[in-house]
């Protein structure tokens, strides 16, 4: 089964009786929660809890489809919530973990509090943060590499730009995005070590004006090439960069379509194939309190989109042969400390 339990109607089902009132919400309206039945798979279950849509073509989709790879493979029963406010994670995560989930997903950094508050009530539920920097008993991380894909990105950026200013946009900051931007920024400077890049946060992952009007003020600094990381409004990012002649980065799934004479490439990060993954080890009782970091050697998941035509051969031979070295562990990222504080720095291995 999987079952789509829209937010307020979720959180307000009473748990004793909460099968049921869904059961009957959903059968008076097909606006709020459209419950679909298939096997399940000896009560194996798994949720989701996603803060935006799952239409958004970007981070949530991924979520969505990550839970669904998991019932086809596996044959669990899904549920999942979509448009989860902060103040609301806490309630949802809750609920998921009364009503018996083997495995609840939090899909984003910004539910560490929330899970962190929640798991130790519920010691026979699994919880993982997507994006989270917590693990325990019974919480797990699931972390993208994002350093690794950025760093390409910045490469590319970098040899495409003629003002020499980058600039880098995403919904709030957390390890996550320092990560990202830490690894454009690394990138960049390997091809220009003078290249300024600028970044900015915009509260709202979703926000459209909000993501235009922070995209019109990075393009009027002079930034003419824009990494963005955002989730429903990541397209009006990328399609205000064509309108202005400027390029941009896509993010999560591979966003060339959306604008096609702006976007140069996409960190193509399938979180789907991720998730899938971490509920196969739950389901086999393998899943572990630690933090899961995959990057470029799981090419399934960590690897760069279509190529825009502005982006000569030679630029993106340059990017795949800097991404095989990474593979080879012929370049490293190690933790180091610059202008005091704590991140990635890189190294090149000796031959």
């Amino acid at each position: 089964m999987r079952t789509n339990f829209s937010r307020r109607k979720f959180i307000l089902s009473g748990s004793a009786t909460f099968a049921t009132s869904l059961l009957l919400k959903a059968c008076s309206s097909n606006q709020t929660a459209t419950p679909t039945a298939s096997g399940g798979s000896e009560g194996f279950k798994i949720a989701i809890a996603l803060p935006g849509i799952i239409t958004d073509k970007a981070w949530n989709q991924s979520g969505y489809e990550g839970i669904n790879l998991a019932k086809q493979k596996l044959g669990a029963e899904t549920a999942y919530v979509e448009k989860v406010a902060q103040a609301d994670q806490t309630e949802v995560l809750t609920d998921f973990a009364r009503k018996g989930y083997n495995v609840v997903f939090a899909h984003g950094g910004q539910f560490d509090a929330a899970i962190e508050q929640v798991a130790a009530q519920f010691p026979n539920t699994f919880f993982v943060g997507v994006n989270g920097n917590l693990k325990g008993e019974n919480i797990a991380a699931l972390r993208i590499d994002h350093l690794q894909g950025s760093y390409l990105c910045g490469i590319i950026g970098a040899s495409i730009t003629k003002s020499n200013k980058l600039a880098y946009i995403a919904g709030q900051e957390f390890p996550a995005t320092q990560e990202e931007l830490r690894g454009f920024e690394l990138g960049a400077k390997s091809i220009k070590p003078n290249i300024q890049i600028a970044s900015t946060f915009t509260g709202d992952w979703n926000d459209v004006s909000q993501a235009k009007e922070a995209t019109l003020a990075l393009i009027s600094s002079g930034a003419d090439v824009i990494y963005q990381w955002l989730d429903n409004a990541s397209a009006t990012v990328l399609q205000t960069a064509s309108e202005k002649g400027v390029y941009a980065f896509g993010n999560t799934q591979d966003q060339l379509d959306i604008a096609p004479k702006a976007v140069l490439t996409t960190a193509v990060k399938r979180l789907d194939i991720a998730i899938e993954y971490l509920a196969e080890l739950a389901k086999q009782k393998q899943l572990k309190g630690q933090i899961y970091t995959i990057g470029l050697e799981r090419p399934d998941i960590l690897s760069l989109g279509r190529f825009g035509a502005a982006v000569s051969e030679q630029v993106k031979q340059n990017a795949l042969k800097t991404k095989q070295e990474i593979i080879d562990k012929k370049i490293i990222f190690e933790n180091c400390q610059d202008s005091g504080k704590n991140t990635r720095c890189v190294k090149k291995a000796t031959a």
